[in-house]
């Protein structure tokens, strides 16, 4: 047995934690979140990079949304439960979550802007030509362009990436090893899976491998990983890291269109 959130004793046995079909075909250890983690990772990995050759990101919307919806198509009351979606009272926690997500992204805002300026190899400037924004937009519009974007990446992402990432695929890593382990693991394979949204880059038609800027970056989203499930672990509940993550997409936004 071990504690999870709310610090209630929950068994190792994944019996009651999947649903009674998919129980008969799998076992919910780190087998399971691997070829889970595999089956979404992929497809979403070549679909963002063909988002941004094409410039629609449609499909990506729709693999959010899936990601959601994985801990309640697999997993019971009880595994939802042990998986950290539960609610939660600590309000001070989520409300130092969501700073704490959103001081990482300013700075490593103002860490590629020092290390490279304007340019393609700067992550958040790469990252903001997907939103399309057009030139000598008044402060209005702009304003309107940004609570758009700022609504969006504060809900879809968070939401799905964390009941995904941080919820049954860490859960099922943690049935085999420690909650450590487990969260290196959920972690690196978020970190990888963000390599799509910059390190390979798609620039004058042509696509590039950004040795050093996709280090830093993939380095900078597994750290960042790692403080969304402290403070799932914090709060005792997945909404801890959705709040940081939010946090984090905000601040992300906001230094794209302002600063």
């Amino acid at each position: 047995m071990h504690l999870a959130p709310g610090n209630k004793m929950i068994s190792n046995g994944s019996d009651s934690l999947l649903y009674p079909f998919w129980n008969r075909l799998f076992s919910f250890n780190w087998k399971f979140s691997l070829g889970l983690a595999l089956l979404i990772c992929i497809p979403r990995f070549f679909l963002v990079l063909q988002a941004n050759e094409i410039g629609n990101y449609n499909a990506i919307g729709i693999i959010m949304v899936l990601s959601a919806l994985t801990p309640f198509l697999f997993l019971t009351r009880n595994g939802r439960r042990e998986a950290g979606i539960v609610s939660t009272k600590r309000w001070s926690v989520l409300l130092s979550a969501f700073a704490a997500g959103l001081g990482f992204a300013v700075i490593l805002h103002f860490s590629g802007m020092l290390l490279y300026g304007n340019t393609e190899s700067n992550w958040y400037n790469y990252i903001g030509r997907s939103y399309r924004l057009p030139e000598n937009t008044n402060d209005t519009d702009k304003l309107v362009m940004f609570a758009i974007f700022a609504i969006t990446g504060m809900s879809f992402s968070p939401v799905g990436e964390e009941f995904f990432f941080r919820a049954i695929v860490h859960t099922g890593f943690a049935k085999s090893m420690n909650e450590k382990k487990a969260s290196v693991i959920d972690s690196l394979l978020f970190a990888f899976t963000h390599l799509a949204h910059f390190g390979i880059v798609f620039i004058n038609e042509r696509w590039h491998f950004l040795f050093v800027p996709a280090l830093i970056w993939v380095g900078a989203m597994y750290l960042v990983s790692r403080i969304f499930f402290y403070f799932k672990e914090k709060a005792t509940s997945i909404w801890g890291t959705v709040i940081c993550h939010a946090g984090f997409n905000l601040g992300m936004i906001g230094a794209i269109f302002y600063l």
